[in-house]
Formats: structure tokens, C-alpha cells, sequence
């Protein structure tokens, strides 16, 4: 068996098309190999009824090697018609600005590297806090895998650090600076 272009692709399969793999065959499963290591692995979905017409299942995590490439696919794509609600919002956002077919490609791609949830996640408080933006995604997901929490605990302060008389803004000590290095030799 080869896999053609019609194939599920995923970051090994996207390499593997026009080769010979393997397709092992299970009453629940589905399951792709090539060269001993196991590609992709699939549930079986098995209709009963001739009356209802053929569903395509996709699972658009296997398309990302793809989209990686053609950032556009990801507008009009159909694995990425199901994405999960969050991903779906962020894509909105995403797609209204220039480059950001990219940004959101660049983001559905850290599930390869990721817990898929702790990804989620990330986007999730990043819509939360109305920045949906690469940079901001990436600094939550560091944040969640680091274990840092963003509202840390209350600390109380001591009470020798507490203070007993408010500074006072003196913008004269400054000028009294300027003055003195004037006078004096200086690296200017």
C-alpha cells in the first residue's frame, strides 16, 4: 500500500507520501506504519446503516505538517472547520490580520510539542485577557508547563518594611546633580 496526497497527514506522514506503509487492520482500529514505527492510529468508525450517506472524520492535528507550508489551507480547510472552540475563536481573531494565518498556524503547531490541553489553555487565558497574540500564547503556555502561576498568593509585609513617611518627589536633587557634574570632570 502507498500513501497518496488524499492521505491523513501528520509531520512523519507529510514525509511518508508516495511510500510504502503499512496498514494494520484491528476490529476498534486503524493503525499506519512505515519503516517498524507507528504513524498515525485511528478508532474505527463503523456505519450500519446504508441510508445515511458517508462521513469524512478529520483530525486536523494530522494536517498541521501541511498547513505549516501553506499557511492559507488554514483558512478554508476542512480538518480546521473542527477545531476545538477556543483554537476556533483564536482562528477568528487571528484571521483578520495581515500575517496572522501564520501566528495561527505557528500556534496549532505547539500541540506537536505540547500537551494539547496545556495549549488550550494558553489560548484560552490569552482570549481571556484580550490579547490573543503568538507572543502572549507562548508566554502562558512557558508560564502553565513552568507551574508559575499569574495570581500568585497574597504576601503579608513584614512590619519593619512598612512605611512610616511617604517619600516626596524632588525634582531639585536632580538639577542640584546636573550642577555638580557640570562643575566637575565628566564623560560626555
Amino acid at each position: 500500500m502507498r500513501l497518496t496526497k488524499l492521505a491523513i497527514n501528520r509531520a512523519e506522514l507529510a514525509e511518508t507520501v508516495n511510500r510504502p506503509v503499512s496498514l494494520r487492520i484491528y476490529p476498534e482500529r486503524l493503525v499506519v506504519a512505515a519503516e517498524g514505527q507507528i504513524l498515525c492510529e485511528h478508532a474505527r468508525l463503523i456505519q450500519r446503516s446504508h441510508d445515511v450517506p458517508p462521513r469524512t472524520f478529520y483530525d486536523w492535528r494530522h494536517y498541521l505538517a501541511v498547513v505549516q507550508r501553506k499557511p492559507g489551507a488554514l483558512r478554508n480547510g476542512a480538518p480546521f472547520a473542527e477545531l476545538p472552540k477556543g483554537f476556533r475563536q483564536l482562528q477568528d481573531h487571528m484571521l483578520r490580520r495581515p500575517g496572522g494565518d501564520r501566528e495561527m498556524v505557528d500556534i496549532l503547531a505547539l500541540v506537536l510539542h505540547h500537551d494539547e490541553q496545556a495549549v488550550l489553555t494558553a489560548v484560552e487565558l490569552a482570549l481571556e485577557g484580550g490579547v490573543p497574540t503568538k507572543t502572549h500564547v507562548l508566554n502562558l503556555l512557558h508560564r502553565l508547563i513552568d507551574g508559575k502561576t499569574t495570581n500568585g498568593p497574597t504576601i503579608d509585609t513584614p512590619q519593619a518594611l512598612i512605611l512610616h513617611r511617604e517619600p516626596k518627589a524632588n525634582v531639585e536633587r536632580y538639577d542640584g546633580l546636573r550642577a555638580q557634574l557640570a562643575g566637575g570632570r565628566h564623560a560626555s
